[in-house]
């Protein structure tokens, strides 16, 4: 048994930079939600920081229905 050791090492490489930036993306979210009463109280526009959370988890959807597909196809 051979194993491809750069495919392996690729497949890792490439998996954690998604996770990372996934993780990323999901945090900006939240913290997008969590600012939205801030700018409110403080004035500020809470629509521009609600479209932006939603904005964030609707990617973090796609690239979850990406990989789903990825897995399925």
């Amino acid at each position: 048994m051979k194993i491809d050791w750069a495919a392996l090492g690729s497949v890792f490489g490439v998996s954690l930079v998604v996770t990372v930036a996934l993780v990323g993306l999901f945090t900006l979210g939240i913290v997008g939600l969590s600012k939205r009463e801030t700018a409110a109280r403080d004035g500020g526009s809470a629509a521009v920081t609600t479209s932006g959370a939603y904005v964030c988890f609707a990617l973090c959807a796609a690239a979850v229905a990406y990989g789903i597909y990825l897995i399925v196809a």
